[in-house]
């Protein structure tokens, strides 16, 4: 524990802790497991099904309410849940925006306890520019209450200073009170080498004939249009004749992570169906054999990826952080991403990667530069990489940050906030 810090109970809240939901659900995790070595204690409040399979292995105490059955997640059982087990917690972390826990939780606690929300990269405005008839839509819940629930709390968290400027740029009124956190990756356990092993016996399509593994560029992620899976594709088709003895691997869920949060039943289906039309792209481009789809990927499996690829790649159209890529970090693997990935310029200054604009030829640039490094440079790349997480992504440090804004806030009983300018009228 840190000087002067006390011994906090928080609660998060999350719509679902499926791991298949993306960063958000799988870094609450790594939250919450930290927060004993410092002396404090976690809680999560979920929508799933008390009896969905990923809570079963986790060893924290999770209170799950559902399920729900619509996208926006209400539950009549949170608010008498909070008002009845408020008092055992120091504060709430609300982890993301437009669900109906945001309301629950400011008509519950608000103004008898503090609470934080972590928006997630939910304001950047790539999604008013890429969606500009949902965005209408989200205007009109914004001034309802999404506002209201961001203007009551203690602190709005974001992982960057870039995250936290643009952020204003989405909606108006904006007014609320920000605060950057360190945010990252629970560093894996086990052996590299064992991990590596047993991934490839998994997928024996990444051996050669004579037994030794190929080289691979990996992505994790959700297969979705917003993570540039296509731009990637197209750009290893240009390489792919000149280094023949390079595959590409493709790693995550073909659906949309809100969706699959809110509405259980989704959870086995086809999603929108992007890794069909990769396929047969794949396949158009003669590249097929040379293209793995090894879908979801958990525990060691998962770090197995990491540990066996050569390099990850993540060429996103948007990204706040990009919990994988904090990931493939912390593996000493190199990364390749798009300069709409926040941490982009941290990364490039460590060198620890490259990044180029989300384009089919940004994309390009960054494999003909990572393949242009001898192997002597390649490994020092490598041990950057490790470098670069333990100094600015490791887990612990979010946890950290999480317990020193609620001591900070408790300790000070007049809170004024320092308000965020308002954004432009022409931000609506």
């Amino acid at each position: 524990m840190f000087p002067g810090w006390a011994t906090l109970r928080i609660l998060h809240i999350i719509a679902t802790l499926d791991p298949r939901a993306g960063g958000p659900s799988n870094s609450i995790r790594g939250i919450v497991a930290a927060y004993p070595r410092i002396g404090s204690e976690g809680e999560v409040l979920t929508l799933d099904s008390p009896s969905a399979p990923f809570l079963q292995e986790i060893s924290f105490k999770v209170h799950a309410l559902g399920p729900v059955s619509t996208r926006f997640g209400y539950n009549r059982r949170v608010i008498p849940w909070l008002r009845a087990e408020l008092h055992r917690f120091d504060g709430v972390v609300i982890h993301g925006l437009w669900q109906y826990l945001g309301w629950a939780v400011r008509r519950a606690i608000h103004p008898h306890k503090p609470y934080l929300v972590f928006t997630h990269g939910m304001l950047d405005p790539y999604f008013k520019r890429a969606f500009p008839l949902k965005h209408r839509e989200k205007v009109i819940y914004w001034l309802l209450n999404e506002y209201w629930v961001l203007n009551d709390a203690k602190r709005v968290l974001f992982t960057s200073e870039a995250e936290s400027s643009s952020a204003t740029e989405s909606f108006w009124p904006c007014h609320w009170q920000a605060s950057v956190v360190p945010y990252g990756a629970s560093a894996p356990q086990g052996d590299p080498a064992a991990l590596r092993n047993g991934f490839l016996a998994r997928f024996p399509a990444l051996r050669n004939e004579d037994g030794s593994a190929r080289r691979f560029i990996l992505f994790l992620g959700r297969i979705h249009s917003k993570k540039g899976c296509d731009l990637l594709l197209d750009a290893f088709a240009q390489i792919a004749t000149r280094v023949p003895d390079l595959d590409l691997v493709f790693a995550g869920p073909d659906r949309d992570s809100q969706v699959v949060a809110a509405n259980p039943r989704l959870h086995d289906s086809g999603g929108h169906g992007l890794k069909a039309r990769l396929i047969h792209h794949a396949a158009a481009l003669e590249i097929g054999h040379r293209v793995h789809w090894a879908g979801m990927l958990y525990g060691d499996q998962k770090w197995g990826a990491f540990y066996a690829c050569e390099v990850f790649s993540l060429p996103s159209h948007q990204e706040n952080f990009g919990i994988a890529v904090a990931e493939a970090l912390a593996c000493g693997k190199p990364v390749l991403i798009s300069d709409k990935v926040n941490i982009w310029r941290e990364i490039v200054g460590d060198g620890a990667g490259f990044a180029a604009p989300d384009t089919v030829s940004g994309t390009l640039r960054t494999l003909e530069d990572w393949i242009a490094l001898t192997p002597e440079q390649k490994i020092t790349m490598g041990a950057n990489a490790v470098d670069c997480f333990r100094r600015r992504y490791d887990m612990q440090a979010n946890a950290n940050g999480i317990v020193g804004i609620f001591s900070q806030v408790l300790s000070t009983p007049e809170d004024v906030p320092d308000i965020i300018p308002k954004a432009k009228a022409s931000a609506l």
